[in-house]
């Protein structure tokens, strides 16, 4: 898959993830930025916008009956247009605002991996949003060029790019990927197994957001511990008394969790350099593997990979913006490596 970076025409992108939306413009750099969240209420001709970005973040896991939050993408992909359509027309007043958005060339980027369904879903809910025309763009290769990689040499380049929906591993060379796989879950699911472990094992209800949370505090923990243990409180509703309550939980408790998540993309990363090519095999051997995404922050990713290789492993400079640095690259239409 090889892309054509003459996008000169283009004068804003959109990277639109699991976790948040952020529109990118050719000349100010990012200029929205908000969780990619929708509230919706039952209305008599279908559901109508309550709140988006961050309003709705403020309102997940606390609306009444009538009222719901949801995200548009789940692992990566589309699965409701409606509420996607929705989002982007709450952003696009907002830049409106500074520049005549939906006059220009527009390039959003998606998982190396979209179906042509999945393609023509985001298609469609930016069409109906007003913005059109469009280029998709491969996210790995994004986050390839905003992490300043040699994407456009012949000698490869492995990238895992760790997002809350989905977990991309790809090899890069000549401008194109030449191998990719994908992990439809990536830092939501981890959320997930905290959010189990503790309802088997601690009798203790918590949200998403309490989970966000914990996982925070474990990359905060691992950081500043010095490989000893520390203590992580966590707030939820017990489920022997039904009330409110708090336990301090043992950060390598959690981080078992979390080397379970890693597991999945240490066996995605062994995959595919099991179907690379032994020149591109030899590339990778001398450069390592590149850790880019929200996620890549996770301690036992880095570890593990490292571990189960050999290979060294390098995290990217502000993992989670770098697909938003790649988007402006192409935009700008600078002088990629």
């Amino acid at each position: 898959m090889s892309v054509n970076f003459a996008n000169s025409r283009a004068e804003f992108a959109i990277d639109f993830g699991t976790a948040n939306l952020r529109v990118i413009h050719r000349d100010d750099g990012v200029i929205f930025d908000e969780p990619s969240l929708c509230c919706l209420a039952d209305g008599e001709w279908g559901p109508a916008l309550v709140a988006a970005g961050l309003p709705a973040s403020e309102m997940s896991e606390r609306t009444p009956s009538g009222l719901r939050v949801r995200r548009p993408l789940k692992r990566g992909v589309l699965q409701d247009i409606g509420s996607a359509t929705q989002l982007l027309r709450y952003a696009v007043p907002k830049v409106r605002r500074r520049h005549l958005f939906g006059t220009q060339r527009v390039i959003i980027g998606l998982p190396a991996d979209a179906t042509q369904a999945e393609r023509r879903a985001m298609l469609t809910a930016a069409h109906d949003a007003g913005l059109n025309p469009l280029d998709l763009i491969p996210e790995p290769l994004a986050a390839a060029i905003g992490a300043g990689l040699a994407v456009r040499e012949p000698r490869a380049t492995m990238l895992v790019e760790c997002g809350a929906g989905t977990t991309e591993v790809a090899v890069l060379s000549l401008g194109g990927i030449c191998q990719t796989r994908a992990l439809r879950g990536g830092g939501d699911e981890l959320d997930q197994a905290i959010i189990d472990h503790l309802h088997f094992h601690h009798k203790l209800l918590v949200g998403r957001r309490s989970a966000e949370r914990i996982k925070r505090a474990l990359e905060t923990a691992a950081q500043s511990a010095n490989g000893k243990c520390s203590l992580i409180e966590v707030k939820g509703r017990s489920l022997v008394s039904g009330l409110p309550t708090s336990l301090w939980i043992p950060s390598a408790e959690i981080a078992g969790v979390a080397e379970k998540h890693a597991q999945h993309i240490v066996d995605l990363v062994r995959e595919v350099l099991g179907a690379t090519t032994p020149e591109l095999s030899d590339d990778i051997h001398t450069h390592g593997i590149f850790l880019t995404g929200g996620g890549a922050a996770l301690p036992a990713i880095r570890t593990m990979i490292e571990a189960q290789t050999g290979l060294g492993v390098t995290l990217a400079d502000t993992p989670d913006q770098c697909v938003g640095r790649g988007l402006l690259q192409i935009l700008r239409g600078e002088q990629i490596n």
